[in-house]
């Protein structure tokens, strides 16, 4: 069971922190479908300046192993803002533009990646190395049954994004800042009447959903292979999206659907070892998390209430 708790949570919480993101963009009313895009090309800007740092300078990695998060979430923000740009001042399809980002971002990493290294550092790979991601262990805390397992050899990266995980969180619901992000998202001719920008809300919104699922790409390239490679595009943007579509686009439900999507994954893993089976059974493994999608599909997808502006074009003519 403690092995079912801290590798789900590995999983789970750079998961929520991707969903949060895409809670920020839809909230305030811009649909986000380039999550998958956005975290792949945000793990591609944190592990590239990891490689380049750690060449160029050397010495202790960890400082960097911190620094490549935040390298990461530039990333994400910088491909978020041509989804801003063309949803928003250019008013194209948002679905559209979603999914074309995800496809430029899986072809464009993998290009650069293979330039970069062949120019660079004289090796043909699409991948770039990375450290070991720290892990702690809380001594007393970690004792107890059960429970301790949270508390035991977990990644430092979960600390952080339960940090910023809160933050956004207070942003959103307690400030006028995220009052107006949810005003977009429900009605932004409001907003715009009492004086408030829905185009500037919107733009730093999605540009923020980049940033978050840049740290979260780059925190599954840590737990996952140490390494950046074209294997981070798994799906896990769309898991996210299923996450605050079942959260019904409310950070605390979100969570407890990631927490759920994390415990099916390492609970399969585990299966698959207490039975002895192949290996190639922990491949099937990974649908699990979709097959949870699924069931759950059935009986809360009437149930949803997303925002009453998503995806729809903000005309100020039309107030």
């Amino acid at each position: 069971m403690n092995t079912i708790i801290i590798e789900g949570l590995s999983f789970s919480l750079p998961l929520f922190i991707i969903a949060i993101g895409g809670i920020y963009s839809e909230g305030s009313g811009i649909t986000n479908l380039a999550l998958e895009g956005l975290l792949g090309f945000g793990a591609f800007f944190g592990g590239l300046s990891y490689a380049i740092l750690s060449r160029t300078f050397g010495g202790d990695p960890t400082i960097l192993i911190y620094a490549s998060l935040g390298f990461a979430m530039v990333g994400g923000a910088l491909l978020a803002l041509l989804h801003a740009l063309m949803c928003i001042k250019f008013k194209a399809n948002q679905v559209i533009s979603g999914v074309v980002i995800n496809m430029l971002s899986v072809a464009l990493t993998a290009f650069l990646a293979n330039q970069i290294n062949a120019s660079f550092f004289g090796q043909p790979s699409n991948k770039f190395l990375l450290e070991v991601f720290p892990k702690a262990t809380i001594p007393l805390l970690s004792r107890i049954p059960l429970i301790g397992a949270v508390f035991t050899d977990f990644y430092i990266f979960e600390l952080i994004i339960i940090a910023v995980a809160l933050f956004m969180a207070y942003l959103l619901y307690k400030t006028p800042a995220g009052m107006h992000i949810r005003a977009c998202g429900d009605n932004p001719h409001a907003l715009a009447a009492a004086g408030g920008n829905v185009q500037k809300v919107r733009f730093w919104s999605v540009i923020t959903s980049g940033a978050l699922s840049g740290l979260g790409g780059m925190c599954f390239a840590y737990s996952i292979s140490t390494t950046f490679s074209p294997n981070i595009y798994m799906g896990f943007g769309y898991l996210a999206i299923a996450a605050y579509i079942f959260g019904s686009w409310k950070i605390g439900p979100t969570f407890l659907a990631c927490i759920l999507f994390g415990f099916a994954r390492s609970g399969g893993y585990v299966l698959v070892q207490k039975l002895k089976l192949p290996s190639s059974y922990g491949d099937l493994v990974l649908t699990l998390p979709y097959i949870v999608t699924l069931v759950l599909l059935l009986f809360f997808s009437s149930t949803n209430k997303p925002p009453r502006a998503l995806g729809e074009v903000y005309d100020q003519a039309k107030r």
